[in-house]
């Protein structure tokens, strides 16, 4: 296997600048990381996993996700089953409290730090708040794990509200760059979601904000996500990857090749080298088994285990036997005051 000296010279740069200084690669230098050839993807993946080792540490922190409410939501997310424009098998659904509560303890069995409780609205009315706060208190009573919510766009009032509660993260992800948005998302704007994030940092809650790849958009515009991304520096970036979905405008979009999608692991770990890059959505598609391996030596240090809102994940004992195979600690629960 050859490098050629162009990449040899990109990977250089980038163990110089991220490695060592600690300073994440600039939007121009992703499109190079984005368009590495196959035969550099190897030297490309160990810098990425050296340079979480380095600036992340060697624990990967393991989550649980459950949907409060499922399906029925007024945005028009071209990606997403839930949303209630398109004709899609979702039906909604709400969870009741003993159920979350259920979910919350199977969750923290596995040896996860962290449960989210996730729904499917543009953002939360009077009656969701108080079956998240009625649900928070129940899970706090029986169970010993960090509870994190997604429950779409907030105002600063329910912002208030859920760090008040105790919610130490909250998950609000921009998705795709801003340059594609609008191809994406038509029912609010890139603003509102940045609105949102803001407003969770400025709470003192950890901002979780995602990306999902493979929708189409250029590298260029992957590259424009990862730096966009950087910029807002949130504490954990979910890395997912496109799963189409029946009934959605995206329903015939390719499957992401998974050397793509290694290359982009590499290229938002380059990015953000003290971010928490987990593995979300679509990874069993578009990488299978031996890629979610080389993703974990790639770069990612956070998995979601189970299944996600919509789709079937892996069985949690697959993740948690890899990350032991792979000689990778599971983070513990950190005690707060």
């Amino acid at each position: 296997m050859t490098i050629h000296a162009t990449d040899h010279a990109i990977l250089d740069t980038a163990r110089r600048q991220v490695l060592d200084q600690g300073i994440g690669l600039a939007e121009e230098q992703l499109v190079d990381v984005l368009s590495l050839p196959d035969d550099a993807l190897p030297a490309a993946l160990d810098l990425a996993h050296q340079v979480r080792l380095k600036h992340c540490g060697e624990d990967v922190e393991v989550e649980g996700i459950v949907s409060i409410k499922t399906g029925g939501c007024p945005e028009d997310c071209h990606f997403c089953s839930q949303s209630g424009l398109f004709d899609s098998p979702v039906r909604g659904v709400w969870l009741d409290i003993p159920e979350l509560v259920k979910a919350a303890k199977e969750t923290a069995a596995t040896g996860a730090t962290e449960f989210c409780i996730v729904a499917a609205v543009r953002g939360p009315d009077i009656k969701l708040m108080n079956q998240v706060r009625f649900a928070i208190n129940r899970i706090r009573q029986e169970v010993d794990i960090n509870i994190a919510c997604s429950l779409g766009m907030l105002t600063q009032e329910q912002v208030d509200q859920l760090a008040g509660w105790g919610v130490h993260r909250y998950n609000h992800n921009l998705e795709t760059a801003r340059s594609f948005f609008p191809q994406v998302v038509t029912t609010h704007t890139y603003e509102e979601r940045l609105a949102t994030c803001a407003m969770v940092k400025d709470a003192g809650m950890e901002l979780c904000c995602g990306a999902l790849i493979g929708m189409g958009e250029t590298l260029g515009q992957r590259a424009e996500l990862a730096a966009q991304l950087a910029a807002l520096d949130p504490h954990e970036v979910p890395l997912n990857f496109l799963n189409p979905r029946p009934g959605t405008p995206l329903e015939h979009q390719e499957i992401m090749d998974g050397k793509d999608a290694l290359r982009a692991i590499v290229a938002f770990r380059l990015a953000m080298p003290r971010t928490v890059l987990r593995y979300a959505g679509g990874r069993e598609l578009a990488l299978g088994d031996l890629g979610t391996r080389e993703g974990l030596l790639g770069g990612i240090n956070a998995v979601i285990v189970g299944n996600y809102l919509t789709t079937l994940g892996r069985p949690a004992t697959a993740d948690l036997n890899l990350l032991v195979e792979l000689n990778m600690p599971i983070k513990e629960l950190q005690k707060t005051l």
